[in-house]
């Protein structure tokens, strides 16, 4: 039904935030990727995805259109909820997700909270064909600077940063900068970290 918001970030929480479309104030629920990735600027473009139960209607909110796609596919599985797949994209990225799935890694699927054994296995067994469908769909696409992109995280984790930490801050500069050299892309994520 709603698909995108383009607004006025009014309000900005780790789990939610309100965009003002033209004098009415959509509250949407985001993970804390959509948080780490929302501009620091008032306007904002955020894809959604309305769920609808008997006693709520939810919107979410999503930075990318992959995440989006991400979590779309967990709600599909059974014993997966919103709220568990929203904490799935708090605790990792549509990427490491994506990538857990196709490897048919339980352990790292497992580890979310909420997700037991059977949930971890039937995750896999469900989405294993058909996440590989969402791996290109963002705009701007980051897997074409893969090389430069894992070149970078791999000097910033020998100089002694954080690899889950400078992974997001190099994602962000790969798709603000898709051209980047890797000199770059290191300069940049050492001027934020």
């Amino acid at each position: 039904m709603i698909t995108q918001i383009r607004g006025r970030l009014v309000e900005k929480n780790p789990t939610e935030v309100v965009v003002d479309c033209n004098g009415v104030g959509y509250l949407l629920h985001i993970s804390l990727n959509t948080f780490a990735g929302l501009p620091s600027d008032e306007n904002v473009v955020l894809y959604t995805h309305l769920s609808i139960r008997e006693d709520a209607h939810t919107l979410f909110g999503f930075i990318t259109k992959t995440e989006r796609e991400v979590f779309k596919l967990l709600i599909s599985v059974s014993g997966v909820g919103p709220s568990i797949a929203r904490i799935m994209l708090s605790s990792m990225t549509s990427e490491e997700i994506q990538q857990a799935i196709a490897s048919g890694n339980v352990d790292v699927i497992q580890s979310v909270k909420g997700i037991g054994a059977k949930t971890a296995q039937r995750v896999i067994v469900d989405l294993k064909d058909k996440i590989m469908k969402t791996y290109d769909m963002n705009e701007v696409s980051v897997h074409t600077n893969n090389t430069h992109k894992d070149e970078a995280l791999s000097a910033l984790e020998v100089l002694g940063f954080n690899r889950k930490q400078s992974e997001k801050i190099v994602n962000n500069i790969v798709k603000e900068n898709p051209d980047a050299s890797i000199e770059k892309i290191i300069k940049l994520s050492l001027k934020i970290l």
